[in-house]
């Protein structure tokens, strides 16, 4: 008898919905779906969770609801990370949508957001005896975990998600020069314990977690002429020349530009910016030329661990 789970990823930019049965290696999707809610939208770094922003949550949780009873969940989880996490009404929201769909949401810390992470992209297969970093950029916060197929050696979240540093560097299109440097500059002090831990550590790839890497590798392959969907795509292998390229264009780009590319999600279409200029940091950094995508994160990890 396979069970039939439903797990929701609340994230600060992207509430995710996926239903599914089956076990853990062998699992087959039957809703997959996620909404940009914008929770962290004006208050990300205020710590609060704005009036139109909290509206736009409860009514995504009600639709979610409504997907779980016409599929006939028998186990469902909820996971907050980052922006209901710090939001001085982070617990009003969770309350107030307890008590409109009967749903009830956990708030998990960066420790078991990144062994969530972990997870989703063991089960993908594109961990190996080397040792990866795997990188997922939220809104909110950025997880770094440094593993292989086999262990995790190290794991850390850090608040830096791509709405903060949006927020706090990305004021004008396209991004000047001088955010740039002051960019570098905060994550050199903001990454220090990233530094330490992998120093003595060998990286073979930087695998990075769904998100923006979806979109770089979309636009890439779409540039080329070439059909892409992430409904088949797993993983996919980036040519390092490429990927530079593609994040040079987009770090140089105006809003309307990325308005206009639909290989863009509207989500994405700003902190699109620094999530490019955080790849590319980490790349130079860490001296990584070998750079996977891979569609799996933290709700596939929760899966894991309900199927399984």
């Amino acid at each position: 008898m396979t069970k039939r789970v439903a797990v929701m990823d609340l994230g600060t930019n992207t509430f995710h919905l996926l239903i599914a049965e089956g076990t853990v290696n062998n699992y087959h999707e039957i809703v997959h779906y996620h909404e940009a809610v914008k929770l962290g939208e004006g208050g990300i770094n205020k710590g609060y969770i704005l009036p139109d922003a909290f509206e736009r949550g409860l009514n995504t949780m009600q639709q979610f609801q409504q997907q779980i009873d016409a599929n006939q969940v028998q186990q469902v989880r909820a996971i907050a990370t980052s922006a209901l996490r710090n939001a001085s009404n982070g617990k009003d929201f969770i309350n107030e949508v307890k008590a409109r769909t009967g749903i009830g949401i956990e708030i998990i810390d960066g420790e078991q957001e990144a062994d969530f992470i972990y997870n989703g992209v063991k089960i993908s297969g594109c961990l190996s005896a080397k040792n990866s970093l795997i990188m997922d950029i939220g809104g909110g916060s950025v997880e770094f975990i440094l593993g292989n197929a086999g262990n995790i050696i190290w794991k850390q979240s850090f608040e830096i998600g791509a709405a903060r540093l949006m927020d706090l560097f990305h004021r004008t299109d396209p991004i000047p020069p001088a955010s740039i440097e002051a960019l570098d500059v905060f994550l050199d002090d903001k990454l220090a314990a990233l530094f330490t831990a992998v120093k003595g550590h060998e990286v073979d790839t930087l695998i990075g977690s769904s998100g923006a890497f979806e979109t770089f590798a979309e636009l890439i392959e779409t540039e080329k002429g070439h059909s892409f969907n992430l409904k088949t795509t797993k993983n996919y292998s980036f040519d390092h020349e490429e990927l530079l390229v593609q994040t040079s264009k987009l770090i140089q780009s105006t809003h309307q530009q990325r308005v206009g590319n639909k290989s863009i999600i509207p989500v994405r279409v700003d902190m699109i910016v620094v999530a490019s200029l955080i790849t590319r940091y980490i790349m130079h950094k860490l001296a990584i030329s070998k750079v996977l995508m891979c569609t799996n994160s933290l709700k596939e990890g929760v899966l894991a661990g309900m199927l399984d």
